[in-house]
């Protein structure tokens, strides 16, 4: 049943983990003694003051100029952390390169169509430091943008760093956007600099990028300079004076040192985007004080990362998550970091890196976990993980059933954490936790420092589902959007709600346990007959249907009320028939409520979704309510399932116009 307790810390966690470590601190050190999760959780929120000076001093960050106060008491959205302090993201990233760690591995890249490398902290400095001296002679200073295209390997991080030690805004997007999408993220910010692979590997097939490379160079004029990576050795460089290969570029400043130039706290460090599926993504602007302090926390304590640990999450470059994993760092962790696709040549492929590389702490997507279910993998019979302490999973709720999968055939020794939050805050509001259990089916609890809470339609606190908002600031929400003066687009995007409190826009209910249960996104939330419910209470019925490949939930307004419409792709040689279809309703009436049971339920070629994973249900409900407006296709990973369901939807008389 959903709530059974599926893991529970043990003495390790209990008395050796960071979370444990640093309670123990707070008491030798004056902050206080707290003899239970809850009490410490009240107090991070109680006294925010003392909460989060504890984690920058526990965490050993380092500022060149101190900071006059932890913030300056200004409410949402106009706090700022770390008022007067000067610092550098990169410099406290590096820190391990001149201690004991320097010869040991910093970045393990393992990637499709390369050979793996290895490199220290000594080297991964030195690299960071050439290539900014190169930055340097192109021009770059503080505050200009250096946009990456690029994989999830070595490069990456050195381009990120040797930003972030200059004072220059990094911007990263994954290879295998296409010109388009690529131009209406970078073109927004005006990059001086754009750092880009020549191609990338894929499911066991090689992309050249060339071709896009000039393209974007051309039409984003503020482009002075391409470095260009040779992440295929059969793959062409672009011609001209300039693009400059890599390694030359590295080549060029061998030798010189990372500046780690001190700067205000809510210096730009880094540019991520919304997923812009209704236009131009917003630009979302994070301070290098703000994510030190948040990433602590949240990689350190929650995460129970620590120094020689190693650390992977499957990401690319185009999301929050790439940006996060790297913050690892930051403990003196390893990360292994990997480009290509998880499922090549089979889902199995993840876990057995685990086993080559002896990780501590995996990451991954619900997605990717309920692939592992539905292919009935069992990687903890088939590969020695006995190294692996922590799972994360993020990107959309996982199902209760997968919590079965995962304690059945990986292990009943690892803690599976859940994490929820996005790119707004690159970081988490709901989370892991090495000192409470896991219940099946939920998320362990709120993050220390996050007072967040389901708020009903009134703006009031509710002990059922609402909307997750957080009441207080926390250090990495955004400085900004870019090209945002007054602040009005970033108000509008999270305060317009409840004035004054930042609502996330999703769906969640806390449990009596303290757990979450994220229900969908909220602009998502379905309304039939005026009960509000969440499309992932039906996904968790349907997509552990074996019948069933994907499916996407919708709503369509009829006659002032809510009609539940559900598409789904069926697996292979599977007919969706009269049959099936009573079979689904069945199982969502049992497994859900009357209110879930979709009324239409519509056989589809494809889902549509974003390209960092995420379903897009907006689309769909908008051409179910008749909205013209077109959706940015270069969004989507896959635009041409639009045009198809489209077809579908017209055909069977559900759009505007066709009963």
């Amino acid at each position: 049943m959903s709530g059974d307790i599926l893991w529970q810390p043990g003495e390790r966690e209990l008395r050796k983990s960071n979370m444990a470590r640093y309670m123990d601190w707070l008491a030798e050190n004056g902050y206080g003694r707290f003899g239970n999760w809850p009490a410490l959780y009240q107090w991070s929120i109680r006294d925010m003051e003392q909460f989060w000076e504890s984690v920058w001093t526990f965490s050993g960050l380092h500022a060149d100029t101190p900071w006059e106060s932890i913030h300056d008491n200004q409410p949402m959205p106009a706090t700022r952390w770390l008022p007067g302090a000067r610092l550098n993201y990169a410099g406290n990233m590096l820190r391990h390169a001149r201690g004991e760690r320097a010869d040991q591995e910093a970045v393990i890249a393992v990637a499709e169509g390369r050979e793996t490398s290895r490199t220290t902290w000594r080297e991964l400095e030195r690299q960071v430091g050439a290539f900014e001296g190169w930055l340097r002679a192109q021009g770059v200073e503080a505050g200009d943008r250096v946009a990456g295209l690029v994989c999830n390997g070595l490069e990456a991080l050195v381009g990120m760093l040797a930003c972030s030690s200059l004072g220059a805004v990094w911007s990263s997007a994954s290879p295998d956007f296409g010109v388009q999408a690529t131009e209406d993220r970078f073109g927004q910010i005006e990059p001086k600099v754009l750092v880009a692979v020549n191609g990338y590997g894929f499911n066991g097939k090689h992309f050249q990028r060339a071709e896009q490379i000039r393209q974007l160079a051309e039409r984003i004029p503020s482009v002075q300079a391409v470095a260009v990576i040779p992440q295929l050795d059969d793959a062409a460089m672009p011609e001209g004076d300039r693009f400059v290969p890599w390694d030359e570029a590295l080549a060029a400043h061998d030798g010189a040192n990372p500046s780690f130039t001190p700067l205000p706290a809510d210096h730009p460090l880094y540019i991520l985007y919304s997923s812009g599926t209704t236009g131009k993504p917003k630009c979302i602007v994070h301070g290098a004080g703000g994510i030190l302090l948040n990433h602590a926390k949240e990689l350190i304590l929650h995460g129970d990362v620590a120094m020689g640990d190693r650390f992977f999450y499957f990401t690319t470059c185009g999301w929050m998550m790439w940006n996060w994993q790297a913050s690892a760092l930051l403990a003196g962790a390893t990360l292994v970091v990997y480009d290509g696709s998880p499922g090549y040549p089979d889902v199995g492929m993840p876990w057995r890196l685990a086993e080559a590389e002896r990780l501590t702490h995996f990451g991954t997507s619900a997605r990717f976990i309920a692939a592992c279910r539905k292919a009935e993998i069992e990687p903890g019979h088939d590969q020695d993980l006995s190294a692996l302490r922590v799972v994360f999973s993020t990107g959309s709720p996982l199902l209760p059933e997968d919590y079965d999968w995962f304690y059945t055939a990986v292990s009943r020794d690892i803690l599976l954490g859940s994490i929820a939050g996005g790119t707004d805050i690159c970081a988490c509001f709901v989370g892991s936790n090495p000192l409470l259990p896991v219940r099946r089916g939920e998320i362990q609890g709120p993050m220390l420092g996050a007072d967040v809470a389901a708020f009903d339609e009134d703006g009031q606190a509710t002990d059922g589902r609402g909307e997750l908002v957080c009441r207080q600031p926390l250090p990495s929400m955004p400085v900004a959007f870019w090209n945002d003066p007054d602040g009005s687009r970033y108000r509008e995007a999270y305060f317009d709600t409840f004035p004054g409190i930042w609502a996330h826009g999703d769906f969640i209910g806390f449990t009596d346990a303290g757990g979450a249960i994220i229900y969908g996104r909220s602009d998502a939330v379905l309304n039939p007959g005026g009960v509000r419910i969440g499309t992932a209470e039906i996904y968790r019925q349907v997509e552990t249907e074996t019948r069933i490949a994907d499916s996407l939930v919708v709503g369509r307004p009829v006659e002032g009320d809510v009609e539940v419409v559900l598409l789904v792709v069926p697996a292979e040689c599977v007919t969706v028939d009269g049959e099936l279809r009573k079979q689904l309703r069945n199982r969502i009436r049992e497994g859900a409520s009357p209110r879930h049971v979709p009324r239409h339920i519509v056989a589809v070629d494809d889902i549509p979704y974003t390209r960092s994973g995420k379903k897009v249900e907006l689309a769909v409900t908008r051409m179910l309510r008749g909205d013209r407006k077109e959706e940015n296709r270069a969004a989507l990973s896959n635009p041409e399932s639009l045009d198809h369901i489209r077809a579908t939807l017209s055909e069977t008389g559900l759009l505007p116009g066709t009963d």
